[in-house]
């Protein structure tokens, strides 16, 4: 307790951390305050939040953390630009336009945020209409728009408001990830979900001691069970394969350089987090389809995948899951790049050409690693729909893996990791006593 204490002392002295941390909080504090200002024209005393519950809305309402339920400003979130972000990716395989663009460095980077910015914004329109339509179907009663015009006025109104809302989150998290203490996008997704935890864990316990719940008993089981999850997901984000890379003796003047061992540290989850939340944004696709859709055998077809509940939604999303790890740890872990510079410091893999072999080798590792990865990842990813056959409540069950529990570890590791290394490179302990806590972002070049 007294390290821990003494670690929270040199974190406050360290000006740069302190104000990262502190920029940090303030952004975020302004997020969730947004998220509970309603959009004009509506009664929030009428609203009826329950519509939120379950379901594709339940799962955007948990992104936005409640501000989609409760109609705010800020209900769209940051998914808009999350959908605007995989399009982009997906061009950048397809058009070599894209392609030229990511290898023009920092103005290419530039380009390309550019363009997704502006994607962003047409995405938020659409989906923008879908809410609002949306709204009035399920809360007429909540919405004040007495005449035809007003209820013009109101939709319009309200596209506009969400959809600079959604801008503004945007712009939020490039600050937290400019100025604070990075990862503002996932901070963002975090603290949303982070603040339906206690929601749902009141009412699963409130529900279990009630009559039929099952008692006292199985709600500390559930939290048992809750527990051995976190830790096989961590045991998932913080799993490597080391790969040895051995670098040639150099003699400088009367100085040597080179002739140590060292690793490559190649993740068996390279992608993080990204996979499932690419993974989830096309999920949703399917439920806004099916609104504007007439037919009702081709509405209800539809409509199956966007129920987390059903077969077809689980089976879809984790093979989702499985090719976007596959796509973003391709786009990530870079072998040639990591052969080139290995060859560049005189180093080499015992027992590896370098080059194109070496090249060859870290692919073929990372495609090994990869796929029970991705398997596990997928597997994690669905354990809610399983919770919920076990009788616990559809919120507190989202918390069992899937999209919530992964973005939760994923970014509180990284978060820490990042204060440690503030606190290395000031040569203050770190947060655990190994001075070690590796992230999702974690090194995949040779040292």
């Amino acid at each position: 307790m007294k390290k821990l204490f003494d670690t929270l002392k040199n974190i406050w002295k360290i000006d740069d951390l302190r104000y990262k941390l502190q920029i940090t909080f303030w952004l975020l504090l302004v997020y969730r305050i947004g998220s509970y200002v309603t959009l004009p024209g509506i009664d929030p005393n009428l609203l009826d939040t329950t519509q939120a519950d379950g379901g594709l809305f339940g799962i955007i309402n948990m992104f936005a953390g409640g501000a989609f339920g409760r109609a705010s400003i800020f209900a769209l979130g940051i998914m808009p630009y999350i959908s605007a972000s995989i399009v982009v990716q997906l061009l950048s395989l397809a058009l070599p336009s894209f392609q030229r663009m990511q290898k023009e460095g920092e103005d290419g980077r530039r380009k390309i945020n550019q363009i997704t910015r502006y994607l962003t914004i047409a995405i938020t329109v659409v989906q923008s209409y879908g809410f609002v339509i949306n709204l009035k179907n399920n809360n007429p009663l909540a919405i004040i728009s007495p005449d035809v015009l007003s209820d013009f006025m109101f939709t319009f109104s309200s596209m506009v408001i969400l959809t600079a809302s959604t801008m503004f989150v945007m712009w939020l998290g490039e600050r937290i990830t400019d100025k604070g203490i990075g990862n503002g996008i996932s901070l963002i997704i975090m603290i949303g979900i982070i603040a339906r935890l206690p929601i749902a864990f009141w009412d699963e316990f409130n529900f279990k001691l009630s009559t039929g719940g099952g008692g006292l008993v199985i709600f500390v089981i559930e939290l048992a069970a809750l527990f051995a999850v976190i830790m096989i997901t961590i045991l998932l984000v913080q799993g490597t394969r080391r790969i040895p890379v051995q670098y040639a003796k150099r003699i400088v003047g009367s100085r040597q350089f080179g002739g140590v061992r060292q690793y490559i540290p190649l993740k068996i989850n390279a992608a993080g987090v990204m996979p499932i939340i690419f993974a989830q944004a096309l999920m949703f696709i399917p439920g806004y389809i099916a609104q504007f859709i007439p037919n009702v055998e081709a509405s209800s077809f539809l409509s199956s995948f966007a129920n987390p509940l059903s077969f077809a939604y689980n089976m879809t999303f984790g093979l989702l899951i499985v090719l976007f790890t596959y796509f973003y740890t391709a786009i990530s872990v870079n072998a040639n790049q990591i052969s080139d510079d290995m060859k560049r410091n005189n180093g080499f893999i015992p027992g590896v050409k370098p080059g194109k072999s070496t090249a060859d080798f870290i692919d073929n590792v990372m495609s090994r690693i990869t796929l029970p990865g991705a398997i596990f990842l997928a597997f994690v990813a669905v354990l809610p729909s399983f919770a919920g056959a076990f009788n616990i409540n559809s919120q507190f069950a989202q918390f069992y893996g899937g999209t919530s529990l992964l973005i939760l570890v994923g970014v509180v590791l990284d978060t820490l990791q990042q204060i440690e290394s503030h606190l290395l490179m000031r040569q203050y302990d770190g947060l655990m006593k190994s001075g070690k806590i590796k992230g999702r972002s974690g090194s995949n070049t040779a040292a």
